[in-house]
């Protein structure tokens, strides 16, 4: 008997007709007309080679056939419904899932000693791997990879089958050491041009959100100092007479906001976005939505 193209719709038909002995009662149980019962105890018939069930005096009765089937299936039935279910819920306190989160420099310093600490007393059985990026479009690679769950950082290209929502905005500051000249001032455009910057680019290029609002004025300012990680940015500052135009979040994460002087920018510029993105193929999953609520509530979203 070759049963690898069975529908499993027989088999909860008979656990229904096993449950009923009666075609009309079974048929009410699991939503089937009387027509559409008989026709299924009729393919069951055939492909078990068997009558399993015969017309008694208090209605239908099996065979012994059908006695030795039953609580096989029955028990067969009932861990496919428990997987069922399973798949529909998520119980954080009891999973042993893992997690991989992918995260720009600022996310991972700014969040993670939040998250790690919550994610321990709320789920102390789930794993949370992190990975790095730098380069934003990078975090889409990772998704379309299924390397990464999720990740945190500043919007990418726009991608239809890329997912996200808004964590949190940084807004810039200039920061000073404290004792600079020029730190106990309100900061004009031409004493900001007067001094020597640091710029902080993770992607490498010379040329940042600052610049571009400077060539709109037809400015240009003088970098003394160019490197790709950010956080290295404060204790530089600290210890030397460079400015730096940095996201204040930064300052506060790095342990170093007691020693330098935080100033307004003299220019226009626009807070940093970070966003939560995911993979459209997860979006559904009793799991996934769930951390994604869960890393979000962290970052106060």
């Amino acid at each position: 008997m070759d049963l690898h193209g069975i529908d499993l719709n027989l088999l909860v038909a008979f656990d229904a007709l096993m449950a009923e002995r009666s075609v009309t009662r079974a048929g009410a149980r699991i939503g089937r007309t009387q027509p559409a019962m008989s026709a299924a105890l009729a393919r069951l018939r055939a492909l078990l080679r068997d009558e399993l069930f015969v017309r008694g005096p208090y209605g239908l009765q099996p065979t012994p056939r059908a006695l030795d089937l039953a609580q096989p299936l029955s028990d067969a039935l009932a861990q496919i419904q428990q997987t069922l279910d399973f798949t529909q819920e998520f119980d954080p306190a009891s999973s042993a899932a893992t997690f991989t989160l992918g995260l720009s420099d600022h996310p991972a310093f700014s969040l993670l000693p939040r998250l790690a600490p919550v994610l321990q007393e709320t789920a102390p059985g789930i794993t949370l791997r992190v990975r790095s990026f730098t380069a934003r479009d990078d975090a889409i690679g990772m998704l379309d990879a299924g390397e990464a769950d999720a990740t945190i950082g500043v919007p990418a290209a726009p991608a239809g089958r890329i997912l996200s929502r808004p964590l949190f905005e940084e807004r810039f500051v200039c920061v000073l050491r404290r004792g600079h000249p020029a730190a106990g001032r309100p900061l004009d455009l031409d004493r900001f041009l007067a001094l020597s910057h640091l710029l902080v680019s993770p992607e490498n290029d010379q040329f940042g959100m600052v610049d571009a609002e400077l060539a709109k004025k037809k400015l240009k300012r003088r970098l003394g100092l160019t490197l790709p990680q950010m956080y290295a940015a404060p204790a530089v500052v600290a210890r030397s007479d460079l400015i730096a135009t940095l996201m204040r979040g930064v300052v506060a994460s790095s342990g170093h906001a007691d020693a330098l002087c935080l100033l307004d920018p003299p220019l226009d510029l626009p807070p940093v976005p970070f966003v939560l993105s995911w993979h459209r193929r997860n979006d559904a999953h009793p799991a996934q939505h769930w951390f994604r609520d869960f890393v979000a509530a962290q970052a106060g979203a």
